[in-house]
This record gives C-alpha cells, sequence and structure tokens, in this order.
C-alpha cells in the first residue's frame, strides 16, 4: 500500500528539522516540497527520489491545492512512499489536513512528522520569548488574512488581550492590523517583524505598533515575515541595556 508522509521542515534554517524528519526523508519515492522547505533538506532523500516543487506561499502558488492533492494521487500510484515536506508545521496552517482527506479517500497510509512551527522559532532566534514571567500569560498564532482576503477576526479578538499576538502571512494586511491594535488602545505596545526568520538572510525592525508599519517600509520588509506585538517584543532590549549598565559599572569599580 501506498504512504503519504507529512513532514514538518522547520523555521528555514534546515539544521532545525527533525532527526525523525530526516529518518523518513531517506525513505522518500518522491518529496513535494513548498517554497518555505529549504531545498537543502532535499540531499537527504535517496539516489533516484524524484524532486518536485509545489509552490505554496503567500503571492508564490506554483501549483493550486487541488493540484496538489492530485499529484499525491497520481505518485501514490506509481510509488510505495510520497513526501510531502512543507515549511514549519504541517498543522499550523499548513493545510494538511486537506492533503490527509484526499489520501484517506483513497485509501492511502498517512504518517505525520510535527515540526519546529516558525511562529515559534522565529521570534526565539531574536531572544523574543512568547510568554514571560510577570510580563503575560499566553501567545495567539494568528493567520493575517481570511480565504476571501480579509483581516481575520481572530487578531481583533487578540488585540483586546494581553497575550503576545503572533501573526503569519499578513505583511499586505499591516497597516490595517496596526489600526486595529491601536483601536484597542495598543499603539505604544512593543512591536517586530522578523523576515527570513533562521536564515542567513533574514532582516528585522523592532518598534511600537503606532510606527512598525513604516518601519518595515522603510527597511524594505515584505513575506515571509512574521509579526510579533507584546510587551515581551521589549525584553532583549532590557537585556541590552542592562548588560551595558553592568560592563559600565564594572569599569568603574575597576
Amino acid at each position: 500500500m501506498a504512504k503519504l508522509i507529512l513532514i514538518g521542515a522547520g523555521p528555514g534554517d534546515p539544521d532545525l528539522i527533525t532527526v525523525k524528519a530526516l529518518k523518513k526523508l531517506k525513505t522518500a519515492d518522491v518529496v513535494l516540497y513548498d517554497a518555505l522547505a529549504s531545498p537543502e533538506l532535499l540531499a537527504h532523500t535517496q539516489p533516484g527520489c524524484i524532486h518536485k516543487f509545489v509552490g505554496k506561499r503567500y503571492g508564490c502558488h506554483a501549483l493550486s491545492q487541488s493540484e496538489i492533492n492530485h499529484l499525491i494521487l497520481e505518485y501514490s500510484s506509481q510509488y510505495e512512499c510520497v513526501v510531502r515536506l512543507k515549511g514549519g508545521d504541517p498543522f499550523v496552517f499548513g493545510r494538511a489536513w486537506e492533503e490527509i482527506e484526499t489520501a484517506q479517500q483513497a485509501g492511502i497510509d498517512v504518517e505525520v512528522v510535527p515540526g519546529i512551527s516558525s511562529a515559534l522559532a522565529v521570534p526565539a532566534s531574536q531572544l523574543i520569548p512568547l510568554t514571560a514571567r510577570g510580563t503575560n500569560e499566553s501567545f495567539w498564532v494568528v493567520t493575517g488574512t481570511t480565504r476571501e482576503g480579509a483581516v481575520s477576526k481572530d487578531i481583533e479578538l487578540a488585540a483586546q488581550s494581553s497575550a503576545t499576538v503572533i501573526i503569519l502571512m499578513a505583511m499586505s494586511k499591516l497597516e490595517a492590523i496596526t489600526e486595529l491594535f491601536a483601536k484597542y488602545g495598543k499603539a505604544e505596545t512593543p512591536a517586530a517583524i522578523i523576515q527570513n526568520g533562521t536564515l542567513p538572510n533574514q532582516k528585522s525592525v523592532t518598534g511600537k505598533v503606532k510606527d512598525i508599519y513604516y518601519r518595515a517600509q522603510y527597511a524594505g520588509l515584505e513575506n515571509p515575515a512574521i509579526i510579533v506585538i507584546g510587551a515581551v517584543v521589549a525584553l532583549p532590549q532590557l537585556l541590552f541595556e542592562n548588560s551595558q549598565v553592568k560592563e559600565l559599572l564594572t569599569a568603574r569599580q575597576q
């Protein structure tokens, strides 16, 4: 029986894939990989493995979801193991369930190997904790837009909470999102935008809700990027400032 394995490739850095994921990649006859999955990971496949780029990121759809589903069925009819390599984690805005349903309806066995979501790893790469005792008690991970292209209503609910808010696939709606947070009294709340997180070409800006849109424009930030809004965004700067104070005091003591 053919098998479909959905693998989370992690946030971008090829070293941030799991050991189990690498083991499964080595068993693949076919790999259908996304734009946000590092091509370097394909080197871990066996000789003769078919590599098929299928796109899937905001503004970059090499194939539609229905076309990808068709490829899964087509390759599964010819090969024993088809791997669907997805950026981040397959179950975090990865449309994995649509592909699982397609496979199961065709009698194809399915396995999922979780990955490290960019929602968690990218802020960490900038020393931004999603929770910090005494600062906040929770975090939200929200998509920037709905299927219809509108700003998600969940963002409005998140803007009214004290949680850290991580927004994915939202650069095209950045101005509207910041206006929404400002509407609920969050204009002074720290914010950060990180593009190509965990990769060598990573770029980021920090500021506040009231000015992060203009800072991002000035820096030329674009997709793929994540937006982080919350008091925790200011913590790395405080750490840096405190370390400078310690160095100054040590120098004076000497």
